[in-house]
């Protein structure tokens, strides 16, 4: 039986090491260090890997004869390093020991989700039946945003002598961690410089090519006993080796304490003599391991989401590995959502639109990471206005890949693996995840009463949104509406019509009815703000009355393709060919790549009525099916039940589901049907990055949006849950498979409610302070109110 707050790996398999390392990944919000053996160097079964949450570097690269450019998320250096071989009296030494040693008899990899630790636990014996055993335990402290530690732990069993353990300092690191990549320039780190301070104290310092980000790290290495030390360093790094006595009964340890401090720091810091000075004065490992549970005790009770069985380990899992990746530290940073965490170098560890499925969570529990998030956003909107003016377009168009500066970081070119072919990437015409930026400044404010934000950075951000809608969109005198040509939805699998020799489809469903959305949030914007504000933004973005009367038109005259009686995905989707998704799935057993194995065989998935992920449906994932109604009316477009089944029926088998955000979206929008299906859907999505569902991709890193959605749809999607202005409107759902579960949020200027979720119940707990009672609203407008410090249950 697994234990509810960890994850076990009780066998060393060099094949799912990759696997393992992601997700024993342990971080803090500004940096995390994967959980990978410290007993291995970079190779083809272990990756070592730290991040720096918005340390970028920019290199270039030749690709298939063009000079290409890439701005990825550095490796810095491997801090956890440390060899030991034994050395028994009258003997020769052994080898080196590691996981893939002969000698290994036993293997064990704990992580402990409540407390943030990592445990590694192995035995070795050899032939003449002299054991040791090794205990490895690693933090990346919570409370203390520049530390980490790691302690090892020797003890020998039938033989006395030493052991002798060298701790490494490795600063020849590279960017190696995705096999695709690998071809691309990845050194990032130069200038090396190494040396040691008094009480055992090495450093690494380095700096990123392009901007130059100055980088130190410093550890110190304690044993015990206390054995003299013989350091040595070279250009890129250091060794202390100590020889540490052990024998029956007589264990020896040594601690390694990190302080990893960079030019970016605020308050400013001159990095090596930081890092020395934090390194030197941090507490023992104990203390450190007690200040960094408490810390995590902290998070878990403004995070606290209850859930029996093994699903609810899964989502401890998840939210674990969300708050590792963006925690109140966060809020400290100018950085964004990396669609792969920390925790690997997938995506080059982009920013992507995964903060829509990302930032409901945080908006319920930790409102001022979600604000740090818009921020990051907004400190980007000249680069977006910069980008909508290149292209010839108005307002502000933001990225579909971000990183550090606001620019278009979305690849030229694109490997096939299957193929070994490189093609042509037009994924950065997926123009929609301006309208993710604007819905999440729109979520935040209606579900956080911040209004400061709204009106100030929100507003710039929604209006210039709104701004390039307008512009993007051309009137089709033949239709009487407006159109919007070019783009890529959602999708992803279709970036071009068969034989067009442009890429771009036209009037993506989703892509148009979510601009829509955003201008009539636009126009509502500006009619409820303080007269002083409005008169302010309208003369600094230039509005005129004539803009707003286009915005007002255009937000009722969006086109939206039908066919057969279902919301087409773009126009033109129902004239494609039909795939014969069962033969595919009888060639190739899993098709979720199906636009790789079409490429492979000289076709093209463009042709095909074959969706990689949810698209048109995400629209029943962002909206309410009354919100949804509502959306289509104001566009002239009958949406009722009716049509709403018809249109999940006909992509549900149309749909590979090749990301992992496809499943939870699916999964959500069943759920809200009521769908016979919804549990598998989400089951899929609890076990996506788990059981690597997708065979390989979570060793390059965990998909953070997947992780933080599964939360979402239990603490939103299932419950119906919406928190706004009129307090705390709870619609549950009915699924067997979840009959029971409770969670915490923020709500109505209360921190720590606690929502309980059984079959025909919910419970309200309010807690005591200061605050108004917390209206609550069931099915039916029936509307309640709890004090602070009460508790009410109400039935469904």
């Amino acid at each position: 039986m697994t234990a509810p707050w960890t994850l076990r790996y009780d066998r060393y398999e060099p094949e799912r090491e990759r696997l393992v390392e992601a997700l024993c990944t342990l971080g803090n919000g500004r940096f995390a260090t994967r959980g990978s053996a410290p007993e291995c160097p970079a190779g083809a079964t272990h990756y070592p890997g730290t991040y720096l949450a918005g340390c970028y570097d920019r290199r270039s690269s030749t690709v298939a004869g063009e000079r290409i450019e890439n701005e990825d998320l550095v490796n810095l250096p491997d801090w956890t390093r440390l060899r030991y071989r034994c050395l028994p009296d009258g003997a020769p030494p052994g080898d080196w020991l590691t996981p893939g040693s002969e000698e290994l008899r036993h293997y064990d990899v704990l992580l402990d989700l409540r407390a943030g630790v990592l445990t590694r636990s192995l035995y070795f014996e050899d032939g003449d039946g002299r054991g040791l055993r090794v205990g490895h335990r690693r933090i990346v402290h919570m409370g203390e945003p520049w530390l980490a530690a790691q302690r090892t732990v020797f003890r020998a069993y039938g033989w006395t002598g030493a052991v002798e353990a060298e701790s490494v300092l490795d600063g020849a690191v590279t960017n190696a961690g995705v096999a695709r990549y690998r071809h691309l320039e990845g050194r990032h780190l130069l200038d090396h410089r190494t040396g040691f301070e008094p009480g055992g104290v090495a450093w690494l310092t380095c700096r990123t090519t392009d901007p130059g980000r100055g980088i130190a790290l410093a550890v110190r290495t304690v044993t015990r006993p206390d054995r003299p030390v013989r350091e040595t360093a070279t250009r890129t790094g250091t060794v202390q080796t100590v020889l540490l006595p052990v024998g029956h009964r007589r264990a020896a340890s040594l601690v390694k304490t990190l302080a990893l401090r960079t030019s970016r720091d605020r308050p400013a810091v001159e990095p090596r003599a930081a890092a020395c000075a934090d390194a030197a004065r941090a507490p023992s490992f104990p203390r450190l391991v007690s200040t960094h549970r408490a810390a995590w005790q902290g998070l878990w009770q403004r995070g606290e989401l209850d859930v029996p069985g093994e699903a609810g380990r899964i989502l401890r899992l998840h939210l674990f590995h969300l708050l590792q990746t963006l925690s109140p530290h966060t809020a400290e940073l100018d950085v964004g959502v990396p669609a792969r965490g920390l925790h690997g170098e997938a995506y080059r560890g982009h920013v992507f639109w995964d903060e829509l499925f990302v930032q409901p969570y945080l908006d319920l529990h930790f409102p001022e990471v979600a604000r740090s998030l818009l921020m990051y956003r907004h400190r980007r909107l000249p680069a977006a206005r910069e980008a909508a003016r290149q292209a010839g377009a108005t307002g502000a168009m933001y990225p579909w890949q971000s990183a550090s500066s606001g620019r278009e970081e979305t690849q030229e070119l694109h490997l096939n693996p299957r193929s070994g072919r490189w093609l042509p990437d037009h994924t950065r015409l997926q123009r929609h995840v301006g309208s993710a930026v604007a819905y999440n400044v729109w979520r935040y404010a209606r579900t956080t009463g911040d209004l400061g934000f709204l009106h100030s950075a929100g507003a710039e951000m929604l209006l210039e949104v709104a701004r390039y809608w307008s512009g993007a969109a051309a009137l089709d005198p033949a239709l009487g509406r407006y159109r919007i040509r070019g783009v890529i939805g959602p999708d992803e699998y279709h970036d071009a019509y068969p034989g067009a020799s442009a890429p771009g489809i036209d009037d993506n469903a989703y892509t148009n009815a979510t601009a829509a959305w955003v201008l009539a949030r636009g126009l509502d914007l500006l009619d409820g703000l303080p007269a002083a504000r409005r008169s302010e933004l309208r003369e600094r973005l230039a509005l005129d009355d004539a803009e707003l009367d286009r915005w007002q038109d255009v937000s009722r005259r969006l086109y939206l393709p039908f066919h057969r009686g279902v919301v087409s995905q773009f126009e033109g989707y129902g004239q494609l060919a039909e795939l014969d998704w069962d033969a595919y799935r009888a060639r190739y057993g899993d098709i979720r790549r199906l636009d790789r194995i079409l490429e492979a065989e000289d076709d093209t998935v463009n042709r095909y009525q074959a969706s990689k992920q949810a698209d048109t449906l995400m629209l029943g994932h962002l909206f309410r099916p009354e919100e949804l109604s509502g959306l289509f009316a104001r566009l002239g477009y009958r949406m009722d039940d009716e049509v709403w089944r018809a249109t999940v029926a006909y992509y549900l088998a149309r749909t590979s589901h090749g990301s992992t955000l496809s499943s939870l979206v699916h999964g959500w929008v069943l759920a809200r049907l009521q769908g016979s299906d919804a549990w598998r859907y989400c089951e899929e999505a609890l076990l996506g990055d788990v059981a690597d569902v997708q065979g390989g991709t979570t060793g390059e890193g965990i998909h953070l949006g997947a992780m933080a959605g599964t939360i979402d749809l239990v603490e939103r999607g299932i419950t119906g849950l919406e928190a706004g202005p009129e307090g705390l409107r709870v619609a549950p759902v009915a699924l067997r498979e979840l009959p029971r579960f409770a969670f915490t949020l923020c709500a109505g200027g209360h921190h720590g409610v606690r929502v309980r979720v059984l079959p025909g119940r919910l419970a309200v707990r309010v807690p005591a302070g200061p605050a108004a009672p917390l209206t609550v609203v069931l099915p039916g407008e029936r509307r309640f109110t709890v004090p602070p410090g009460e508790e009410r249950w109400f039935r469904l």
